[in-house]
């Protein structure tokens, strides 16, 4: 088993679920009219990155992780 076939499914499933996450978090703030920029700019506590920014480091690592298991170099897209 390589790593790659280890650590590329459990993303799958964790980019999966926080996709589910924010879909939640989407119509919570569509029926509470909510600005949805208000959730995103919202942090748990106060030392931690906003979602947006969680969301972002998430992908980020997910997606360099997967570049370096396969020999390149990872894809630089636009937060």
């Amino acid at each position: 088993m390589s790593l790659s076939g280890v650590a590329v499914p459990t993303f799958v499933r964790l980019l999966g679920s926080l996709s589910g996450f924010l879909d939640k978090a989407a119509t919570h703030a569509e029926a509470k009219k909510i600005d949805p920029a208000v959730l995103l700019g919202t942090r748990l506590f106060p030392d931690m990155f906003p979602l947006v920014r969680q969301v972002q480091l998430a992908s980020d690592f997910d997606k360099g992780t997967t570049a370096r298991l396969a020999g390149l170099d990872p894809p630089e897209y636009a937060d």
